[in-house]
């Protein structure tokens, strides 16, 4: 089983930890967090660090996160991005794929075991995944092939059957809620070979119960109104929820947090 001393998380929102249970003091958790908690119980002097920032689209976490993760000399980098690029109306998967693989590939050259992820089929968690299903299989299929060139470790996530499951995600339907969280912290921490892991995340949830018509009509139209048009304000006056927010752990340091 491997063991790590410098793990450094790069992305956007799901690895800043939106959607999970925040901490006392308003901040946000996340499946890096509860990663670092799981490397620290098996390597209790290991540091975590966490550069992602919430709505990046891949060229910023390249742009901005790549440097400074080189800068921490990390052994264990883990870089989950390309949920922001999915949803604009212009994407390129080429493009994603090629700032994926610059940043796996300058990482990699420093030592660093880099860990990535696929996207599941998102067709039943939203409206919008039956629109973008072309662009996760071309994501999945590029991210796949940055993982063999490089040798990183690629957490397929499409393949595992929870990963899909609305119960998963949090009332967005873009970020994972408090379960989706803690089930991505033990995958990756599986896909990290770290020892002990749970493999309960590699099961399917049990069968939904079945809900009538007016329910689910009362819940689309709640999502669009809470959340849709926000989004939608966002993208019409060039906003992105990420404006003036940094990193939420710039530097190496032990995790200890328990509230």
């Amino acid at each position: 089983m491997s063991t790590y001393q410098r793990f450094v998380a790069l992305g956007d929102s799901t690895t800043e930890g939106i959607g999970d249970t925040p901490y006392a003091d308003g901040s946000p958790r996340g499946w890096a967090d509860r990663f670092a908690a799981l490397l620290a119980e098996r390597s209790p002097d290991a540091t975590y660090a966490n550069l992602a920032v919430r709505g990046k689209v891949t060229h910023e976490v390249h742009e901005e996160q790549l440097a400074p993760a080189l800068a921490l000399e990390p052994d264990l980098v883990s870089i989950l991005v390309a949920m922001n690029d999915l949803i604009r109306p212009r994407f390129s998967a080429d493009a994603v794929v090629g700032h994926v693989d610059a940043m796996v590939g300058a990482l990699r050259r420093q030592g660093a075991t880099v860990l990535l992820m696929t996207f599941p089929d998102l067709s039943g968690v939203s409206p919008v995944g039956h629109l973008v299903r072309g662009r996760v299989s071309a994501l999945n299929r590029g991210f796949r092939a940055v993982g063999a060139r490089h040798g990183a470790r690629v957490l397929d996530i499409a393949t595992v059957p929870s990963a899909g499951d609305p119960r998963v995600w949090a009332d967005d339907r873009l970020h994972l809620n408090p379960e989706g969280h803690a089930l991505l912290a033990r995958a990756m921490a599986a896909t990290a070979g770290l020892a002990g892991v749970d493999e309960s995340w590699r099961d399917a949830l049990p069968p939904r119960p079945l809900r009538g018509r007016r329910e689910r009509l009362a819940t689309e139209a709640a999502w669009y109104g809470t959340h849709v048009g926000p989004w939608l304000g966002r993208r019409i006056t060039g906003r992105s929820s990420g404006d003036g927010r940094g990193a939420k752990r710039p530097e190496l340091g032990p995790f200890a947090r328990e509230d």
